[in-house]
């Protein structure tokens, strides 16, 4: 028997700056952050960076927002876990709450956009199992979606990079382009469970469902007795102005899929649904162990209180435009970088002609985080609670780093 290998103990200070114990499936940008302030972060080093990323949409209401903090100090001196052997009183109550604000008559909570997905999927093919249609069980989805990393999410999704070399995808799902209505209905067949979609497409590159194509794909559903599966992991919990994208078209889903915003920061996901179609979702038909628990149940429900405080959606509505003039004015002051702005609300895209990658790098070293996207996009997810002064602020940054890309020649 060997002897046993000794674990070196490292200080942040002296770890190298990328951990070979880490496993590689980041890029990860050489910077670690100790602490966060509302709209920012600060590394170890003492410099300050402007959070135009917030995680990737997660930190919807910015870094160490004293509510939050409050909410999760009480729960965590009381209880948090019990498993959902149990009633979680958190649990009942945040999806009231949900229910009366939204479509919802039922909610499942879990731990991530992923799981959310994944349940949405068998949700809808459990609800045709119990209504005699067991062989519905196809998923209609759209090229450039991303609606998680587990296989089935993948599947679902059908990017060839991000399956290769991961074996057969999941069966079940059928792609189409994206809002190509007729081919949509020509996907429609016998075995045809559901229609699941982003409102925005966030990691495809920021491409944006309108109004008009998503009452297309609800009357195709009521249609042809189809559910609508919407995946408002990161454009839902008010990134649009509105608490979620979809109520821009008037419509409402059958099944919707959310995460990253409503935990603030906390891993939490939840799927809402109707009474019908969650129906057959009776006991042993799903689960998680760490789903609801009183920890994330305490987050979100203070993320909540924030989100429909009386304004605070018109306000992310007057950022929105603050911010929407000023990239108009970047992409007329830099044609040769900026192609177009993409995006609803506080989530723009920015196509870009220099490697997205470039421009992001070019933005920290202004000390700005944005983060990258599919066709050559560069995403701005400040917190919905960020300043006048940092939007301001944030694209003066952005001005710098376009200058220098443009003055490197890297257009």
């Amino acid at each position: 028997m060997s002897a046993a290998k000794a674990t070196p103990q490292l200080s942040s200070a002296t770890a190298p700056p990328h951990s070979a114990t880490v496993m590689g499936t980041y890029g990860r940008q050489n910077v670690v952050f100790e602490r966060g302030e509302g709209s920012w972060l600060i590394a170890t080093d003492g410099a300050r960076y402007l959070d135009f990323g917030s995680g990737v949409a997660v930190n919807a209401l910015g870094h160490a927002h004293p509510k939050l903090i409050a909410a999760l100090t009480a729960q965590a001196g009381k209880l948090w876990h019990t498993s959902n052997l149990y009633r979680v009183a958190g649990q009942e109550q945040l999806a009231q709450r949900l229910g009366e604000v939204t479509f919802a008559e039922r909610v499942f909570f879990c731990n991530s956009g992923a799981e959310a997905c994944e349940g949405a999927i068998k949700i809808a093919r459990r609800a045709h199992f119990v209504a005699g249609r067991p062989e519905r069980v196809r998923v209609i989805t759209f090229e450039g979606a991303f609606h998680g990393r587990t296989l089935t999410a993948l599947s679902a999704a059908g990017n060839a990079k991000y399956l290769e070399g991961f074996g057969p995808p999941a069966e079940g799902f059928d792609h189409v382009p994206f809002l190509d209505l007729e081919a949509v209905e020509q996907a429609i067949g016998p075995e045809t469970a559901a229609i699941m979609l982003e409102p925005i497409q966030g990691e495809g590159g920021v491409h944006v469902a309108t109004p008009d194509a998503l009452r297309a794909l609800r009357a195709l559903c009521d249609k042809h007795g189809l559910y609508l599966v919407l995946d408002e992991v990161q454009c839902g919990i008010g990134r649009t102005g509105k608490l979620f994208a979809h109520e821009w078209a008037d419509i409402t889903p059958d099944i919707m899929a959310i995460a990253k915003g409503i935990g603030g920061g906390f891993p939490v996901g939840a799927i809402l649904a109707t009474a019908s179609v969650s129906e057959g979702m009776t006991p042993g038909t799903h689960g998680s162990t760490f789903g609801g628990n009183p920890l994330a149940m305490s987050v979100a429900n203070a993320v909540l209180d924030t989100v429909l405080e009386p304004g605070f959606l018109d306000a992310v509505q007057q950022r929105t435009l603050r911010l929407k003039q000023g990239l108009a004015e970047l992409q007329d002051n830099f044609p040769d970088i900026m192609v177009e702005t993409r995006g609803q609300g506080l989530l723009a895209g920015l196509k870009v002609k220099p490697p997205a990658a470039d421009v992001v790098k070019a933005a920290m070293n202004e000390k700005l985080l944005l983060v990258g996207a599919a066709d050559n996009t560069v995403r701005i997810l400040p917190p919905l609670n960020v300043s006048d002064e940092e939007i301001a602020d944030a694209l003066a940054r952005l001005s710098r780093a376009f200058a220098a890309l443009a003055k490197s020649g890297a257009t």
